[in-house]
């Protein structure tokens, strides 16, 4: 779960949903961008589907009684969520063998520095996946096809920030940005010159990017619900959760 405080309430985006938005930035992004690359469907595949592990982690929100804030993705206990990890990574595979090595990629890369035994294990085994993936797809040894499997891999992460921009940031406050975006997207590619691309709210509704590699102006549905806290408070997170609706943001990318 993306989780947002506000003063009444959290606002909060399924990860499923994020990524969703994600795939839809990739498949508006410029055809070039892809390495011309006959992976192209592989790669719009994984980016929708990266977060497929938290579908059922989401339908149940989790309170964490230390932050007094529901568990968001950042903050989950990650020996727990690494089960469902596996079983998104599992069922990505199963659809694409192109798409769940980038998303196998993709997770152990921001857990490898984990201590947890559980953990460990996990990075092992996604470890073993890439490289019998690697072998099946004719990519171990062909340093081409490696960039290009590096690139597509940056490109998932870059739509991944994108989305997670508008889910973690208040709209139009330029002034609170989230930690992760403060210096510009972690992301370098050459059709930058090797800057990095920084996102700015022009005003609610709109955000701009130093450097788009989008086709052209692009608007997206945010899915979300503004959970209250007094609702909470009444009724536990998981039937306040379930009791809000869920509300529509429109934003556009120029």
């Amino acid at each position: 779960m993306i989780v947002l405080e506000r003063e009444q309430s959290f606002l909060m985006v399924t990860q499923n949903d994020h990524a969703h938005l994600a795939g839809e930035i990739a498949q508006n992004c410029k055809e070039d961008y892809f390495f011309n690359d006959n992976h192209t469907e592989e790669v719009l595949l994984a980016i929708k589907e990266h977060d497929r592990g938290w579908i059922e982690l989401d339908s149940s929100p989790v309170w964490n009684d230390k932050t007094e804030k529901p568990y968001s993705f950042i903050d989950y206990p990650l020996s727990l969520k690494i089960t469902f990890y596996k079983k998104g990574l599992d069922e990505v595979e199963k659809l694409s063998k192109y798409a769940g090595l980038l998303c196998s990629l993709h997770y152990s890369s921001f857990i490898q520095d984990s201590s947890e035994p559980a953990v460990r294990e996990f990075w092992k085994a996604e470890k073993q996946r890439q490289e019998q993936l690697s072998k099946a797809l004719q990519l171990t040894g062909n340093e081409h096809k490696q960039k290009a499997l590096m690139y597509h891999l940056d490109l998932l992460k870059f739509c991944d920030y994108l989305s997670l921009f508008i889910s973690l940031n208040e709209p139009g406050d330029n002034k609170g940005t989230h930690p992760f975006f403060r210096n510009g997207f972690p992301q370098l590619f050459s059709f930058v010159t090797d800057k990095p691309i920084v996102a700015h709210w022009e005003n609610r509704d709109t955000v701009s990017l130093s450097f788009s590699p989008l086709k052209g102006v692009l608007e997206v549905n945010l899915p979300y619900k503004d959970v209250m806290k007094d609702q909470i408070e009444e009724d536990g997170i998981i039937q306040a959760y379930k009791k809000t609706p869920v509300s529509i943001r429109k934003v556009v990318f120029n």
